[in-house]
């Protein structure tokens, strides 16, 4: 049946496809409100080609949100339910001159479909369709689609989605389709993410700025106190010094030196931070970084000492932590720390929970099963990802008994969220086959 199925999936692929580069021709920006146009034209295509293949669908809001759209479709009597998620907006495009092709029309090179969404997450409702297509009118279980359309943007409303809709997603088993695989050629599950405190923080030490050769010696200037201040983040090792984060072990697994600094991007020189295995440190331990600094121009600046300096942090938090720790914890550890009496202020700006999957049972051993005959034998990967998707934690609160599995079409050379974002096909083709073969197992006929 693997084999039948395999030979289905390949005649159906180019047709999914073709509804792939549609979806992904749709400039579907939630981050961007001029485009809250193209978001709402993105749902009702999804809605459309869901329609087409018999589902009853409609397209939802909560709370000012944007548009997401719930399909379902009946299996036979006694099958179980199958949740299928995914979102359809994307992440801003940015520079169109960093990418090798216009990022919103889909371009084939080497193997790869390049364009904003090709991949995250466009592909996973391409996925989700071509499993369904591959079963044409003997579906083996009940499926229900869930296509979000904020995910980019932190899922605000997806709570109020969950408990306005909850009869209508309430299944047995939840597939979230927003995660990668270990590398090309090896499947993985997703077990694990780190959760998300950004915070701004902000330094003030002058009522407005002064000449720095009148003042200089006497008076600090906010950049320097603010650079003090951040570097107590940290140890000399480069581990994240905030007392009372939780770190943990990570699964047994090797991450070569070469293909780590391929696909990070490091420059030649450059050494790792922190101590413990490499996939602790990227998975199950917290990191911190400066993603912001709000500084005058090097070019231009004046002689004067600067009045105030902010930076926004990044930390991420280990499975089995909590953000209300986390922002405790960070809170007291600067406040302890600020140099030379200066004013400082925190202020939250998002949190994420961590989560952490125990994936076993019966519908871990279908997805295991399914995914090792997809990929020709090779055993799939527990992975932890070191990125945060907090609807996940609401998903396992909204829904305890369910079983959820966190696929995903992504690869570590996918570049999400960046300039030219692709999708490799012929993984593509094997997460298409292996959803297929999911539901039949689900369903009991594989």
């Amino acid at each position: 049946m693997t084999e039948e199925m395999r030979a289905i999936v390949r005649e159906l692929l180019p047709g999914v496809r073709a509804n792939l580069e549609d979806l992904v021709r749709i400039e579907s920006v939630s981050a961007d409100p001029a485009r809250a146009g193209e978001v709402q034209r993105s749902a009702e295509a999804v809605a459309e080609l869901f329609s087409a293949e018999g589902f009853e669908v409609q397209i939802t809001s909560a709370d000012g949100g944007a548009p997401a759209v719930i399909a379902h479709r009946a299996g036979p009597a006694g099958s179980p339910t199958v949740l299928l998620y995914a979102h359809h907006d994307v992440q801003p495009e940015n520079d169109h001159a960093e990418w090798d092709s216009p990022p919103f029309e889909p371009t084939e090179r080497d193997g790869r479909l390049y364009a904003r969404g090709a991949a995250d997450d466009k592909a996973g409702i391409a996925a989700h369709l071509a499993a369904v297509r591959a079963w044409g009118d003997d579906l083996p279980v009940s499926v229900t689609m869930f296509i979000e359309g904020e995910e980019e943007v932190g899922s605000d409303t997806l709570s109020a989605l969950l408990t306005r809709h909850r009869d209508e997603l309430a299944s047995d088993v939840i597939v979230i389709a927003d995660s990668t695989n270990w590398d090309i050629g090896v499947p993985a599950l997703t077990t694990s993410l780190r959760g998300l405190v950004r915070a701004d923080i902000e330094v003030r030490t002058l009522t407005h700025a002064v000449h720095s050769g009148m003042w200089g010696g006497l008076v600090p200037d906010a950049l320097i106190t603010l650079s003090r201040l951040i570097a107590t983040l940290h140890d000399d090792a480069g581990n994240v010094a905030v007392a009372g984060l939780y770190a943990g072990p990570a699964a047994d697994v090797d991450y070569p030196e070469e293909r780590l600094r391929a696909e990070s991007g490091a420059v030649p020189g450059v050494q790792w931070i922190g101590s413990g295995s490499t996939v602790e440190r990227l998975w199950t331990r917290p990191s911190l970084s400066i993603t912001g600094l709000d500084a005058p121009q090097v070019d231009g600046a004046s002689n004067t000492l600067v009045a105030s300096a902010r930076a926004k942090v990044s930390l991420r938090i280990a499975p089995g932590d909590t953000t209300d720790n986390a922002v405790a914890r960070l809170r007291a550890h600067l406040e302890e720390r600020v140099p030379w009496g200066a004013e400082f202020t925190m202020t939250v700006v998002d949190t994420g929970e961590a989560t952490r999957i125990e994936a076993s049972g019966p519908a871990y051993d279908a997805a295991r099963s399914a995914f090792r005959d997809a990929w020709d034998g090779t055993e799939p990967v527990d992975m932890g990802v070191g990125g945060s998707i907090p609807f996940i934690a609401e998903f396992l609160e909204a829904f305890p008994a369910a079983s959820v599995l966190v696929t995903g079409v992504e690869d570590p050379d996918t570049r999400a969220h960046g300039a030219n974002e692709g999708l490799h096909l012929a993984e593509f083709e094997r997460v298409c086959l292996a959803e297929a073969l999911l539901l039949g197992r689900l369903g009991g006929r594989l």
